[in-house]
């Protein structure tokens, strides 16, 4: 009894779970803010996306330039500098956004009448640039913890590795779909301005708890203190003065010359000039893209960069298409709890095929997995109850609107059952006026059969989704050298926000629902040309072994390398 107490309290003073603690803790606040600032944001403006879509364009375009620098301040700082820094700056910045939000939901009306109104417009650019350099933080903390800590935590096992990843993604599941609904239910019983509040206060408190989780991680794993990364010159300097305190004669000559190029340095800064520095960021974002695209896994990153270009996922656009089609919001929740049932699942099964196939093979199987549960949403588009109509132009609202004057759709105001849990009316099902309308005649029900076949193929794909998901990240923190994990996990992050881009301008050019079915077909096709680049890959790397899934022996090397690949993990 008193083993397996002790057993107990050894796991939950690990640093292992220590670290899941402080990312459940960091994930939650993160996926609290990011629903909340998007329906604060609609609240503010009235019940217009223009706010929400402007701040979306200001986040993806930020990653996507900055991912590169930076992914490079994280390899040139010491870990816990960078951890506690983003993790600082970050909850600082939601807390003020916070702040910000409560004055303007309090005195609204009278922003609106001081300098025109434009001290509130002041007030939005406001929220929206601290929201984006809170995001940016965040991107920070993630690279840092989720691809550099997490492999110094589990050492040379890979297996450890592997179970910690899928762990984390459990956790991201899970947050994914309870802390909307918390900070939904404080919104839809409070009001916006108490949402706020909660939100700056758990993230105030969550700051300090997980500034001391990583101080204890940190304290438990000594090899986080020593990082392959370029030295700065005062770090340089102390090094020198604690080495002058315990030299022996045989290291006077080396201990000169390391004097010699820490002295050197501050000479040499000078005669840079200010073009150099100012060219420095742009070479840093030209290196990083060029390193990425020298690794061994580019194509395996690549082909996970491609499945963003998406419209057959959770997000507010496949939502919104669901309410076109006659789907309540609480049939969506059910299948948004259903689809974090599959992630899960696809979690366990990385896991198992891992084990018994090896990391690249599971990577293939999951693709493979994947593309043929999408093919039932390919099939949805030709099925009955399918708007799809190619005679209709995809680009019909766009030119209606810039062309030809047309006005936007009159929106009838919500009857009571169409709130959300969070309090935003729901303003896509039942509730536009169409014209010529007789309110005695019922509209004719939607066939279910497309929409059914749609959604089964979007959770079924889950499974295959996230088990490739977990592939790929492994496969960049192993092969991956320890002084670039930074740098270019910033650039796989670029990638994966510029096809994220390029998926919201695919729906802008084509928002009608007629077009939806191409979008959907045009989904399916990016995300095989996404596996196609990770099977040329696994060819690449395993040859003619690729096909011959067997139990990989845990004495031998794992097949995780590719060829000419010397890194270490």
């Amino acid at each position: 009894m008193c083993k397996l107490a002790g057993s107990v309290i050894a796991y939950f003073t690990s640093a292992k779970f220590l670290l899941y603690l402080g990312h459940a803790l960091s994930t939650w606040g993160d996926r609290m803010w990011h629903f909340a600032v998007s329906v604060f944001l609609v609240e503010l403006y009235g019940n217009s996306l223009l706010l929400t879509a402007v701040y979306g364009l200001v986040v993806a375009g930020s990653v996507l330039l900055l991912g590169a620098l930076i992914g490079d301040w994280v390899d040139k700082n010491s870990r816990l500098k960078v951890a506690q820094t983003s993790l600082v700056v970050q909850n600082s910045s939601v807390i003020l956004c916070g702040v910000i939000l409560m004055i303007i939901f309090l005195f609204k009306t009278q922003l609106l009448t001081l300098y025109h109104g434009w001290l509130l417009t002041l007030c939005y650019i406001l929220v929206i640039t601290i929201a984006n350099i809170a995001n940016l933080a965040s991107t920070a903390t993630a690279i840092t913890i989720q691809r550099d800590w997490i492999v110094v935590v589990a050492g040379e096992d890979r297996s450890k590795l592997a179970d910690m990843n899928a762990t984390i993604r459990r956790i991201d599941q899970l947050t994914n779909i309870l802390a909307p609904m918390a900070v939904g239910q404080i919104m839809t019983f409070g009001s916006p301005m108490i949402g706020c509040g909660f939100i700056s206060g758990w993230n105030l408190i969550s700051m300090c708890v997980e500034y001391l989780l990583l101080w204890k991680v940190y304290q438990k794993t000594p090899t986080l203190a020593h990082k392959s990364a370029k030295v700065e010159a005062s770090e340089l300097k102390q090094l020198n003065v604690k080495k002058e305190s315990d030299m022996k004669p045989a290291e006077g000559v080396q201990l000169i010359i390391e004097k010699d190029v820490a002295c050197s340095e501050p000479q040499q800064e000078k005669e840079v000039g200010c073009a150099a520095r100012i060219a420095e960021p742009f070479i840093t974002f030209r290196d990083g893209w060029v390193a990425y695209y020298n690794q061994p896994v580019f194509l395996a990153g690549m082909g996970l960069a491609f499945l963003y270009m998406t419209v057959l996922g959770f997000d507010c656009i496949t939502t919104g298409y669901a309410y076109t089609q006659g789907l309540s919001g609480s049939v969506l929740s059910l299948l948004m709890g259903a689809s974090a049932v599959t992630g899960i699942l696809g979690t366990v099964a990385f896991t198992w095929l891992r084990r018994k196939c090896g990391l690249i093979r599971t990577g293939l199987i999951s693709g493979v997995a994947q593309f043929a549960c999408l093919i039932l949403c390919a099939i949805s588009v030709f099925m009955p109850g399918s708007p799809m109509d190619l005679t209709v132009s995809p680009f019909a609202d766009i030119s209606a609107r810039l062309f030809e004057n047309e006005p936007l759709p009159t929106i009838a105001p919500p009857e009571p059952e169409m709130i959300f849990a969070t309090g935003m009316p729901n303003l896509l099902n039942g509730s536009i006026a169409p014209a010529n309308s007789d309110p005695e005649m019922s509209p004719e029900p939607v066939p279910l059969i497309s929409v059914s076949l749609l959604f089964a193929g979007v959770i079924a794909a889950r499974v295959g989704l996230w088990s490739f998901d977990l592939t790929v990240t492994q496969l960049l923190q192993e092969n991956v050298i320890e002084s670039e994990r930074g740098i270019i996990n910033g650039v796989q992050n670029s990638m994966n926000y510029l096809l994220d881009l390029l998926h919201f301008i695919m729906v802008i050019l084509a928002p009608n629902p007629e077009a939806f079915g191409l979008l959907v077909l045009i989904s399916v096709s990016f995300v095989a040309m996404g596996h196609i680049m990770y099977f040329r890959f696994a060819q690449k790397s395993l040859g003619k072994q690729l096909f011959v899934c067997h139990t990989p022996d845990p004495k031998a090397a794992p097949d995780s390398s590719p060829p000419g690949n010397t890194s270490t993990v």
